[in-house]
């Protein structure tokens, strides 16, 4: 192709008339089967079993798509972050970068190097991407829906598994993730991915336990395992979770960037001293795997901490609007307000990888053994007597206990000769006018 050709290219990808075009083209086409094909599909949609299993396509065709949605708001929010552009050559406000950075995997030349262990090789990646993809499936996304044809009384879930040990089952799955890095860094013959893998499988293991000290406290108040009725507990009284447990939901949130190994916890990956970590050897679609991982788990983990402390689908803290209502108009409503938290909430995460340095290993260790485990302990101790008392469902008496936890570790913290440094306890004292 020419210069002026591709200069002709790039100009129609640039201009909005052309995107509006685009999605004309392909939006108006799907409308307008959708309507005519509602006599078909309309049987589904009452249905109990195959309308969560709709659901569940949507929902899965959604977190694919977004990967590629995060990939550029993560590009222009550390563009914003360092004072710089963003991705703005590639179609209209640099639009189209996900769907080069698509073909550029596809298009890469995949390489498996000698002396690997193939087949585990080849399944680190597969095993990433499938266990990040499995937790959404006890999200309760928009609650039940009864639909105009229905007979009264009778509604629809909107979550395509109603467990009885929904929180276990979330538990269960986000463990598994760790295998995915651990086979990478293990089948792939290079002492810097090795060296990931190992990292990974410390960093997990160590920040799952506050994780599930956090989670203790949620279950002790609200007194079951499953999200969908977490959520209604919200929705119902009003008073999401973070304000009644403030310590817990920070917490988890901290182990959420552990476990998705975002910054300031990517350790597993570390650039500046190990290449790249576990995913050194990877290249070409393999790599793109365990970049599709990291965005689905940071989507499934959101989601997961919306339901448990920020109300899931329940619009406003402090008011029951929404809670009993399951007209179609409000199950859409409930699911855009679910979404809207998730892409929030991922913001947030996006904003403090490019706000806070990474950590060392040793200071990983020291914050999640030293820090993080003693707090939860004593925030669960603290929760435990609460409900021993009846109180757990007071959140004027969680909130007390949130912040007596807090002053008690401030005092603690302030009365220790320890002093606060990110120095290595084993590097030798500093001399002060040593030359």
């Amino acid at each position: 192709m020419t210069n002026q050709t591709i200069q002709r290219v790039e100009g129609a990808l640039r201009n909005p008339l052309v995107l509006v075009g685009v999605g004309a083209v392909l939006t108006v086409p799907a409308a307008l089967v959708l309507v005519l094909a509602f006599p078909l599909y309309r049987g589904l949609l009452s249905d109990p079993f195959w309308f969560p299993l709709l659901v569940m396509a949507a929902v899965l065709f959604l977190i694919l798509n977004a990967t590629a949605v995060c990939i550029l708001a993560e590009r222009k929010i550390a563009g914003f972050t360092q004072d710089r552009y963003g991705p703005n050559r590639v179609g209209f406000w640099g639009l189209l970068q996900p769907v080069a950075d698509g073909l550029k995997f596809l298009l890469k030349e995949d390489i498996i190097p000698r002396r690997v262990d193939k087949p585990l090789f080849l399944l680190a990646p597969c095993l990433a991407l499938i266990v990040s993809l499995v937790g959404f499936a006890v999200i309760p996304w928009a609650g039940e829906v009864h639909w105009p044809w229905m007979e009264a009384g009778t509604t629809v879930s909107t979550q395509v598994a109603r467990l009885d040990i929904g929180i276990l089952y979330v538990i269960a799955v986000g463990s598994l993730g760790v295998y995915g890095l651990v086979l990478a860094g293990y089948a792939s013959n290079n002492k810097y991915s090795f060296y990931g893998g190992l990292r990974a499988t410390a960093q997990m293991i160590s920040y799952e336990l506050p994780l599930g000290l956090a989670l203790l406290c949620v279950l002790l108040t609200t007194g079951t395992l499953r999200l969908e009725e977490i959520v209604n507990q919200q929705a119902h009284s009003g008073v999401w979770y973070v304000f009644v447990h403030p310590l817990a939901f920070l917490l988890i949130v901290i182990c959420l960037f552990a476990e998705t190994n975002r910054a300031p916890f990517d350790l597993p990956e570390a650039e500046q001293e190990l290449v790249g970590g576990y995913h050194t050897e990877y290249s070409a679609m393999k790599f793109a795997l365990f970049f599709l991982a990291e965005y689905a788990h940071m989507i499934t983990g959101s989601a997961v901490a919306i339901a448990l402390f920020l109300g899931g689908w329940a619009p406003l803290p402090f008011t029951s609007w929404l809670a009993d209502n399951t007209a179609w108009w409000a199950m859409l409503l409930k699911f855009g307000v679910y979404l809207l938290k998730v892409a929030l909430f991922i913001g947030v995460m996006m904003w403090v990888r490019w706000t806070i340095p990474r950590f060392r290993f040793d200071q990983l260790m020291r914050l999640a053994w030293r820090s993080l485990v003693p707090l939860g302990l004593l925030l669960m101790a603290a929760v435990a007597v609460l409900t021993l008392f009846g109180g757990q469902r007071v959140w004027w008496a969680g909130l007390g206990v949130n912040v007596l936890v807090l002053l008690g570790v401030l005092w603690w913290a302030a009365r220790s000769k320890q002093p606060m440094t990110g120095r290595q306890e084993d590097l030798p004292p500093v001399e002060f006018g040593a030359m």
